[in-house]
């Protein structure tokens, strides 16, 4: 990946275009791979050539087997060597606290769907795709220092997204949370997080870094080879899905939940990036990643949790969509106030 984000700063530093036409390409080409996935997904199971139903297989493995190895690799070659950035990350989540709680609200005040639903238009509006589309996009637009700044953002995102959906999942309970005493629900928390393979998988890969142990070949070819199948395998299967779950029913609250995701994230990010002073460049990076559309993880904890898959990839596929325009416009509001 390293190799392509400079070839991508080198082609685009030897032509003097406008951050906006910067933007473009590697945005529009990550966009166009994401959406042919997805696309072929979706075409298989619509002329019948495997059922829709299949799809809830493959997110499986994706949630179960391929993502985890993702993460258990990403922990082991993450860079802990600066200090934890509290300014970039106070400023990030704050964004995506305003957001959830929006998406959420808009889900079940607005639409009228149940809490457990309200749970993933939180999580679909304020959960950024910042592996798939984050950062071939960075890598294109702001180069390597601009990557080195959304790998302190990759290192912490998932985890902290992924216990919060957890945390509220077990709030709300199967039943809007009638009859569950505290004990019980400290209990079933307790047991989906050190139950849940990605959390599992996160905590491995640190434990594994920090003994300093080298991994064994064969060990190593056999993660690299299941890592690399998670995003596909996983867009693909949203595309089987939105073939059964079609869009129908939930174009409304996918639209109201997009708007969120590219419009109301990336203007508080921006406001509190200028509010705290971050650095131009950090500052650039923490509203980019704000303004990334929603990505294939809050369909993958939708199906985790057996409700509002429909709702996620329907707004999965409009803000990806939208992002194209978005995105440009994010960044080029950046440079006009960060230079």
């Amino acid at each position: 990946m390293q190799s392509t984000g400079n070839t991508w700063t080198s082609a685009l530093r030897g032509h003097r275009h406008s951050p906006i036409t910067q933007a473009m390409s590697p945005l529009i080409e990550t966009v166009l791979f994401v959406f042919s996935l997805v696309a072929l997904g979706y075409v298989s199971g619509a002329i019948g050539y495997l059922r829709p139903e299949t799809g809830e297989g493959v997110a499986a493995f994706a949630v179960n087997v391929a993502m985890p190895m993702l993460l258990f690799r990403t922990m082991l070659g993450a860079d802990f060597t600066s200090a934890a950035p509290w300014a970039l990350w106070s400023v990030y989540f704050s964004a995506v606290v305003v957001t959830w709680t929006a998406g959420h609200l808009i889900t079940t005040r607005v639409f009228g769907r149940e809490p457990q639903a309200g749970v993933v238009g939180g999580v679909s509006s304020a959960f950024s795709n910042l592996v798939l589309l984050g950062i071939p996009f960075v890598l294109g637009v702001f180069g390597q220092s601009g990557f080195d700044i959304l790998s302190l953002l990759v290192a912490v995102h998932l985890p902290i997204m992924i216990m919060a959906s957890i945390i509220l999942f077990e709030v709300f309970g199967r039943s809007g949370g009638e009859g569950k005493s505290l004990i019980d629900m400290l209990r079933s928390f307790v047991s989906r997080v050190t139950t849940n393979p990605l959390i599992i998988a996160i905590v491995a890969g640190l434990l594994w870094r920090f003994s300093s142990l080298p991994m064994p070949a064969l060990p190593e070819r056999i993660v690299d080879s299941l890592a690399n199948t998670a995003g596909s395998v996983a867009l693909f299967a949203m595309g089987l899905s939105l073939s059964r779950f079609g869009v129908s029913g939930n174009l409304k609250p996918a639209l109201a939940l997009s708007g969120c995701k590219l419009v109301l994230m990336p203007a508080v990010a921006l406001a509190l990036a200028w509010a705290v002073g971050l650095p131009p460049l950090t500052a650039k990076v923490a509203v980019a990643a704000a303004a990334l559309p929603a990505g294939v993880n809050s369909y993958l904890i939708a199906t985790q949790f057996g409700t509002g898959q429909a709702l996620a990839t329907n707004q999965m596929t409009i803000a990806t969509a939208l992002s194209v325009v978005t995105m440009s416009f994010w960044i080029w509001v950046t440079h006009l106030v960060f230079g």
